[in-house]
């Protein structure tokens, strides 16, 4: 089944084909943050220049016509809401125009479960770190088949952790890759450490090492920050893996782009004697192919919304939001 699945929750907007799991198209643009955080009106804004382009790029890189498509889909939430209405506004126009059926796609589930098919996992934890979340997840299938959310971050999500202390620090531009280049020969320098459990906390982290700022090596700072967060998100991860008696972790979101986290990872799982999977960087980041991948699932199973009820939720949450394939 040709699906088109549009991502704009946050600074990506993306527009992906899939056909019958394959993703045959995978095209963006990004607003660029700079050294400064994202104002959503303006992202949006820039979302809505860029969307003809990016989704005829995509039909053109798939080979297709958009009279070929038989379904479309778009993320229905979590983000920020002028962002998420242009993917919205966009699909619905596409699907009447087209009179294809179209349906909302939880961008949790989606990166969770592009990981999970292109990681070559089946039943993992999967440890979901982005910049407006952190969760550590798990498939349930009661009372529907569902993400279910065993731990989670009390206040920020570690990408936005990571993004805060960059322009804090002044790297360029002011996100977490730059942290992640920043951290290259520094010593650790100790920081609060917060876990509790499964739930772990990113703010006291966040607070002392802004302070810290200009007072110490960036080297140093950045290492530390990296260490310290991945950490705690690698304790609560082993900690879930052991009460649930699971045999596989995952690692998805933005962040999952940062290869300390993938090693640290790595080094648990193997420790455990269990299997460790991510997808590559280009499905970690927010893309549409991840959006058409677990959209083209929904609409297989015969899910679809009428194009009244095409809604956005900003807190659209990944254990309310069905998984097909059970």
């Amino acid at each position: 089944m040709l699906v088109l699945g549009l991502e704009s929750s946050a600074h990506t907007f993306g527009a992906g084909i899939s056909d019958g799991g394959k993703i045959l198209a995978n095209e963006k643009a990004m607003y660029k943050i700079g050294a400064t955080g994202m104002i959503p009106a303006e992202v949006a804004e820039t979302h809505v220049e860029n969307a003809e382009g990016v989704i005829s790029a995509a039909l053109e890189k798939a080979g297709i016509l958009p009279s070929d498509l038989e379904g479309i889909c778009y993320t229905a939430g979590p983000g920020m809401g002028p962002c998420l209405q242009v993917a919205q506004i966009a699909a619905r126009a596409l699907a009447s125009k087209l009179k294809i059926r179209i349906v909302g796609v939880n961008h949790c589930v989606a990166h969770a479960e592009i990981t999970r098919e292109m990681g070559r996992l089946s039943d993992p934890i999967m440890l979901y770190v982005s910049g407006g979340n952190s969760q550590i997840l798990a498939l349930s299938e009661r009372p529907f088949r569902h993400y279910s959310v065993i731990g989670e971050t009390f206040d920020i999500g570690v990408g936005n952790m990571l993004d805060n202390f960059a322009r804090a620090a002044n790297l360029f531009p002011a996100w977490g890759s730059s942290v992640e280049k920043a951290s290259a020969g520094g010593r650790y320098l100790e920081l609060p450490y917060t876990v509790k459990g499964m739930d772990f906390s990113f703010t006291g982290l966040l607070t002392r090492a802004t302070e810290l700022t200009g007072k110490v090596p960036v080297n140093d700072l950045s290492y530390s920050v990296q260490e310290t967060a991945f950490s705690e998100l690698c304790e609560a991860t082993e900690r879930a893996i052991l009460l649930k008696g699971k045999k596989e972790i995952g690692v998805c979101g933005g962040v999952a782009q940062n290869s300390r986290l993938r090693q640290m990872l790595q080094s648990m799982a193997s420790e455990q004697g269990i299997r460790f999977g991510f997808a590559p960087n280009e499905y970690n980041a927010d893309n549409g192919g991840m959006i058409a991948f677990a959209g083209e699932r929904l609409l297989s199973e015969g899910i679809s919304w009428k194009l009244g009820e095409c809604r956005i939720s900003q807190r659209y949450r990944v254990d309310s939001a069905y998984v097909p394939g059970g």
